[in-house]
């Protein structure tokens, strides 16, 4: 327990800021999480540490008889303390009332101020405003005391506050303080006796401030031996060459909470413009938050290795599901980090990351196709909502995309590349049908017509599909085109399979049928008209020309941004034989009343709907059922 004599009384101040007002900010605006008081408390004293080597420079002497620096985090159970100490510059009396007493003025910043003034870029890589951050800890203690010896000094001091509006400060005898840097004792609130626990303080130290640049040593209790619980070395700042693929996997690990090995791993160093370090990966297997609906990525940002963020935004939100870090000096550590994404430094690392990462996905499908198959099957959805979102890379992640087709058979893909590479002559539109699953699209009957004749449709089947067709004007020249909406304008193909000739002209009788079904359909349907995409089934819907096609409707309606869709279109298949019959019994009225609305409801079963009124379906078909049985 440190003290002061009778000779050395001591100095009572008043905070020259409104601590109150700014312990509020800090407690319940700044901060979201208790924690963060700890990564406050080492990054300053990483910051001292940093702020040692740099006078060390014009006086070795400050080094001469301690020359590693360190961070030594003591536990006091018992006593229900924990102290943070540092050997690094330590501070004088009039550097603890302006570093600790004055709020948004820091050593930290008149020391790279006088930096910049003497044009030495070193100081630029400090990092953190002492003073601001420091204000953390009194979410978690009831009274901080702090004990400071400067560098090459022969006097210590104590500077002490309970944070409710004032400090005092005053010697203490040398023998009670560090040999040199500073000592933070925290007097732990009753709700906060946990930051005792070796556990909960290792589980901090690696997760927020493990890659600091000076080693972490804990000792379990006061007066006990510590043991080194972080070496001062961070694993992105390495060359790749000396890394091993274990060394990745175990950090990979350790920053995603999984358990698998990584699909991918980018690690670079940018330099020019704005200089940083990015260390990335891409799992092996979806993670458990991947779509959860605040869609946020799960970067970690760092600022001269001291942990800021993981709200930064520092991907677009579509490649959410990467993992690690971006590491640069070029931003300030100060009150504002969590704003900190507002900033143009980052803007312009959040391109530079996206633009490696998104190389990266492309060298691999280059590279090794079974294993960017295993990655687009994971994580190809959210890749295609850039496509859908992000106007610059669009072409980019087009060309990335990969897709089940007609012509992809059972287990395979196909890239967009590959679809125009086989387009058919005079084709103009790239086709694609949405649904539900793969099960379904297959069996879809608007597909009956395009496989006869061996065009390719895309396959699409995840809920995305449906907005970036929409919002992909082309792709190398051709457009996308749903065949579940407008004409399918299929006469100017051949057929491949024989048999499958359709007639030119309906019949007069099935041209009367369809004239009789519009009318009678016309408040349920837009159109009634003899279909060209139509092979083996008798009806299908489409959706009118104008509008959303019938996958795009349904997605809009059901999340309630449309209240109703459009009338859709009853295309009639004139060769088929039930149509053909239901034709020919004109002089049966009632009959054809039935069969009308019941191949609507057929159309609709087929479109994976249900008939609009069951009870009356049920009635028709009973009644139809009725008249061939008799």
């Amino acid at each position: 327990m440190t003290t002061t004599t009778a000779e050395n009384p001591a100095e009572s101040h008043v905070f020259e800021a409104d601590v109150a007002r700014l312990l509020h900010m800090m407690v319940h605006s700044v901060y979201s999480d208790k924690d963060v008081f700890l990564r406050e408390l080492i990054s300053n004293a990483a910051d001292a540490c940093e702020k040692l080597r740099y006078e060390a420079i014009a006086t070795p002497a400050l080094l001469a008889s301690d020359p590693d620096s360190r961070i030594v985090l003591t536990l006091d159970e018992e006593g229900g303390r924990l102290l943070v100490e540092d050997n690094g510059i330590g501070m004088s009396r009039d550097e603890m009332i302006e570093a600790l007493g004055t709020i948004a003025r820091s050593g930290t910043r008149a020391f790279m101020e006088r930096i910049e003034a003497n044009k030495q870029g070193e100081g630029a890589q400090l990092i953190g405003q002492f003073g601001v951050g420091f204000y953390s800890c009194f979410m978690v203690a009831e009274r901080v005391d702090v004990v400071s010896r400067h560098a090459g000094a022969d006097n210590a001091w104590l500077w002490s506050s309970d944070g409710k509006g004032g400090y005092s400060v005053s010697p203490i005898d040398i023998s009670e303080a560090p040999a040199r840097g500073t000592r933070i004792t925290l007097h732990l609130m009753d709700d906060a006796k946990s930051y005792t626990s070796r556990w909960s303080i290792e589980r901090i130290v690696k997760e927020q401030s493990g890659h600091v640049p000076v080693p972490i040593r804990i000792a379990d209790k006061p007066g006990a031996e510590p043991a080194q619980l972080t070496d001062g070395t961070a694993l992105w700042t390495k060359s790749k060459n000396d890394i091993t693929s274990e060394e990745y996997t175990d950090f990979y690990r350790g920053i995603s909470g999984q358990y698998d090995e990584p699909a991918l791993t980018v690690h670079f160093r940018a330099e020019g413009r704005h200089e940083y370090s990015a260390l990335a990966f891409i799992p092996g297997s979806q993670p458990f938050d991947l779509f959860d609906p605040d869609r946020k990525g799960r970067m970690k940002l760092y600022v001269k290795r001291v942990f800021i963020t993981d709200e930064a935004e520092l991907l677009p939100r579509y490649l959410r599901f990467v993992r690690g870090l971006v590491d640069t000096a070029d931003l300030p550590l100060n009150v504002s980090r969590e704003m900190i994404q507002e900033s143009a430094i980052l803007s312009s690392i959040r391109k530079g990351v996206a633009n490696r990462i998104i190389a990266a996905i492309e060298k691999l499908s280059e590279s090794d196709n079974d294993a960017f198959l295993k990655l687009w099957e994971a994580f190809g959805s959210l890749i295609k909502e850039g496509i859908y979102e992000d106007f610059e890379r669009r072409t980019q992640l087009m060309a990335l995309s990969r897709f089940r087709t007609t012509a992809s058979g059972e287990e395979g893909y196909r890239s967009l590349s590959d679809y125009v590479k086989d387009i058919k002559e005079g084709q103009q539109s790239i086709y694609y049908l949405a649904g539900n699953s793969l099960e379904q699209l297959k069996a879809s009957p608007q597909l009956e017509g395009f496989r006869a004749r061996g065009i390719e449709v895309l396959l699409l089947t995840d809920s995305v599909d449906s907005f970036w067709v929409t919002n992909a004007p082309e792709f190398e020249g051709k457009t996308f085109k749903s065949i579940t909406q407008g004409s399918a304008d299929l006469t100017q193909f051949s057929k491949v399979e024989q048999g499958t000739a359709a007639s030119e002209t309906a019949p007069a009788e099935v041209q009367a049928f369809i004239a009789f079904a519009k009318e009678k359909l016309a408040d349920q349907v837009s159109d009634v008209r003899a279909s060209d995409r139509l092979i083996e089934s008798a009806v299908c819907l489409v959706a009118p020309e104008q509008g959303y096609d019938r996958q795009l409707e349904k997605i809009l309606q059901g999340a309630g941004r449309l209240q109703s869709g459009a009338k859709p279109i009853l295309e009639i298949n004139q060769d088929h034989p039930v149509v053909k019959a239901v034709a020919a019994k004109s002089d049966q009225p009632s009959l054809r009343d039935d069969a009308a609305f019941l191949l609507l409801d057929q159309a609709r079963v087929l479109d994976g709907d249900k008939p609009a009124d069951p009870r009356a379906f049920a009635e028709r078909l009973a009644r139809l059922m009725e008249r061939a049985l008799q």
